[in-house]
């Protein structure tokens, strides 16, 4: 299957940063055959055309490498809007409504959040929840590529029958099952330092190292969680996860806000890289990541949506202006983190971190065909003197026009092409009942 795009601006997000407009992009099969500039009607181009199985106008639409979301949970849609404004809310509300959540509602979650991904153009995402088999099941239906894992916490969870750490229990299996697949891959995903024992961490690197598969922790993520380990050891939590070997494995580390000089060291050394929820981490107060010297001190950086029910919005154009907004806040300085370095981390930073540098990320010949078209022609679009900053700034995910993952065109015209979008809203909404009556229970008594 060959698809000819053409009469595009192409951002290639390759290392020279090389852009064509207008320019032109083959996909054969599921990998980028060709690209390069549409210099009107060549011999090259009239055989391009003649022997594609589709042909596409861009309509000087903005093509880039897919979008990739280094962090969320899908499963939890039904949590979104919940809480917003509660202190503690992770502990007061939602470990305790994730207690009993039933897999059908994981997967009518996982269904609805892929879909709001894809519509966003985003074609890669990396998850930790639990049911996570399910959530695989889903996510190979509907096309998408994904880091999966399962929650390895200490305590009862709603898929492990009363037993805590049931991520490890069942991760084998998992693994098993699903490594090798062309777009799933699966990881480990222990919660946190401070959910995990030490006996716990160590299993989950030691199996990582095992089964050759990477591993994604929240960490330095909670003040509290900060204060206990100063307290017990004297040492931050990325300093104590070095100290028992935890660095061993393929570590993506998510949100580190609290991430001092002296771990971005040994961030570095290790090859970790950082997953940040920008949207997520200033909603809830958290802080904000010292990335500037995270970038200085070369570990890398993707940005991450976190889940529905932490950033609410499931898109990277969100994460891309808050960033800017919050850096050049943070930093008084208007010039730090141009557009160009933004769109960078929600697409090829993003592919480094998640480990897939050499097939995603870029548009370059080789490389899996996931790519996102931007539509110019609504009126937010209009003018534009610089495409990066068009991206960060003006655009939104409404003006996604189409979305291929490994050559699958998954989005066309602003529709998904497999699933119709109110079957999917009816499927969670069937789904939703016992949820919002634990809901009514819980918030009663408060």
């Amino acid at each position: 299957m060959k698809t000819f795009i053409r009469n595009a601006w192409v951002l290639t997000m390759d290392e020279q940063m090389t852009e064509y407009h207008p320019g032109y992009l083959l996909i054969e099969n599921d990998k980028i055959a060709e690209i390069g500039p549409d210099e009107g009607p060549s011999l090259h181009l009239k055989d391009l055309l003649h022997s594609a199985d589709q042909v596409i106008d861009a309509e000087d639409g903005i093509l880039i490498p897919g979008f990739i979301n280094t962090h969320t949970h899908v499963g939890m849609i039904p949590f979104r809007s919940l809480g917003d404004d509660m202190k503690d809310r992770l502990r007061k509300l939602l470990f305790p409504l994730e207690a009993d959540i039933s897999e059908d509602l994981v997967r009518a979650s996982a269904q609805y959040a892929m879909a709001e991904m894809l519509l966003a153009g985003i074609t890669t995402f990396s998850d930790m929840y639990y049911f996570e088999d399910a959530i695989a099941d889903e996510a190979d239906a509907m096309g998408v590529r994904a880091l999966l894992g399962e929650t390895v916490i200490g305590q009862e969870t709603p898929d492990g029958d009363g037993h805590a750490y049931y991520g490890l229990k069942m991760a084998p299996a998992f693994i098993k099952k699903w490594q090798g697949h062309p777009l799933i891959q699966p990881m480990l995903a222990p919660h946190a330092p401070n959910t995990n024992s030490k006996e716990s961490l160590q299993a989950v690197t030691k199996m990582a190292l095992e089964y050759d598969v990477p591993v994604m922790i929240h960490v330095s993520e909670m003040d509290y969680e900060m204060a206990e380990f100063q307290d017990k050891y004297g040492q931050t939590p990325i300093e104590y996860l070095a100290d028992i070997n935890f660095f061993d494995a393929k570590i993506i580390a998510t949100h580190c806000i609290h991430a001092k000089n002296k771990d971005f060291d040994i961030l570095h050394k290790h090859g970790v890289g950082v997953a940040h929820c920008i949207v997520a981490n200033t909603k809830a107060a958290k802080g904000v990541a010292p990335i500037k010297d995270m970038l200085t001190a070369n570990v890398p950086v993707g940005l991450g949506t976190d889940g529905p029910s932490s950033g609410n919005r499931l898109d990277l154009f969100t994460q891309m202006r808050t960033f800017a907004y919050a850096k050049k806040t943070y930093n008084q300085d208007r010039s730090i983190f141009p557009a160009k370095t933004i769109v960078n981390l929600a697409t090829r930073g993003g592919a480094n971190v998640l480990g897939l540098s050499d097939k995603v990320g870029q548009l370059i010949i080789g490389y899996q065909a996931d790519i996102t078209l931007i539509e110019r022609k609504s009126l937010n679009m209009h003018p534009i003197f610089d495409p990066y900053s068009a991206l960060v700034y003006s655009a939104e995910a409404s003006n996604v026009e189409a979305v291929w993952v490994a050559g699958q065109q998954l989005v066309a015209h602003k529709q998904l092409t497999r699933f119709s979008e109110a079957a999917i809203s009816q499927r969670l909404q069937a789904q939703m009942a016992p949820f919002n009556a634990k809901v009514a229970e819980i918030l009663r008594q408060e």
